[in-house]
């Protein structure tokens, strides 16, 4: 069954008359009346009765035609749609970001989505995630890039992948060599890791507690370039997501497992409020980077249906 036969029905539904629907459609009268014949067999029973030029309904035509209607209805909805989406967008989009993925995530596709469309201002501020929380439920912010909040039950979170946290050291850090650390390997190891503030320090002490190693936390704070910044200087070692480190930078990656930390990166919306057209477009910019940049780096994207 196609589209136009759906059209063709309706037209002959609404006129009763062979020769102004096939006008109404733009197909001449034999034609209309192949293609119904084509619709009714396909459907195994007849939508009209013909007795000479008159033309009325079946009971099965009555049934069709609240269907045909309401499906041409929203196919007809949705093209409309289409068309007014490729009239340029304009408006402010607000994004709320951890520092994470405002180091290179949320760069990139901020620039892909100024590049086609110009006329949207974007305002992207970095807060934690408690903060991004807060500010979407408060009507602040359109959407967020953050991990799941632990309450909130006003928002709604799509997952994008999964992320394994690693151990970052300095090139002359006994560890450096390892390929692959365990947990409990970090028992009375310097670290410096993020505050009490952070998920993801709450879901570091839930694993060294699991395995019940105890590392020496040297420095609390509360960036991750910060802590970078310090175990590039000094012997000691720091837990972040493997996509934060770039080459060349004098630190090295130790993979952790038993267990291996992970994360769970997605969208955040305030569930009561309609997405504008910008935000709408930015969130199918974000899903598709997000798949195919993690896809390449081998983690697990992750279906939102």
């Amino acid at each position: 069954m196609e589209l136009r036969h759906l059209r063709y029905f309706t037209a002959l539904a609404s006129s009763l008359n062979f020769t102004r629907a096939a006008e109404r459609v733009h197909v001449t009268q034999s034609t209309l009346s192949h293609q119904i014949r084509k619709l009714e067999d396909e459907l195994g029973q007849p939508l009209f009765e013909r007795a000479g030029k008159r033309v009325t309904l079946t009971e099965a035509g009555d049934t069709f035609l609240i269907y045909a209607t309401r499906a041409l209805k929203e196919v007809d909805h949705g093209l409309g749609e289409l068309r007014t989406q490729a009239v340029s967008m304009s408006g402010v989009l607000r994004v709320g970001t951890t520092h994470t993925f405002n180091l290179a995530f949320i760069p990139d596709c901020v620039a892909q989505f100024l590049a086609r469309n110009p006329s949207v201002k974007v305002v992207v501020d970095e807060l934690p995630a408690d903060a991004i929380a807060a500010q979407l439920g408060a009507g602040q912010l359109d959407i967020g890039v953050t991990y799941k909040p632990e309450a909130h039950v006003d928002l709604r979170f799509e997952p994008l992948f999964n992320e394994e946290l690693v151990l970052v050291v300095g090139e002359g850090h006994a560890l450096a060599p390892r390929k692959r650390l365990r947990m409990i390997e970090l028992h009375q190891e310097p670290l410096v890791l993020l505050t009490k503030s952070f998920s993801t320090r709450r879901l570091l002490d839930e694993c060294f507690t699991a395995t019940g190693a105890e590392p020496n936390i040297i420095a609390e704070m509360n960036t991750v370039a910060a802590m970078l910044s310090v175990v590039r200087r000094i012997a000691a070692g720091t837990i972040v997501a493997a996509n934060v480190i770039r080459e060349s930078t004098g630190l090295r990656q130790v993979a952790l497992e038993d267990p291996t930390p992970v994360r769970t990166p997605g969208l955040l919306f305030n569930a009561d409020q309609q997405l504008a057209r910008p935000t709408r477009a930015f969130v199918t910019l974000l899903r598709r980077t997000a798949t195919g940049n993690h896809a390449q780096a081998g983690f697990h994207a992750i279906d939102p249906s």
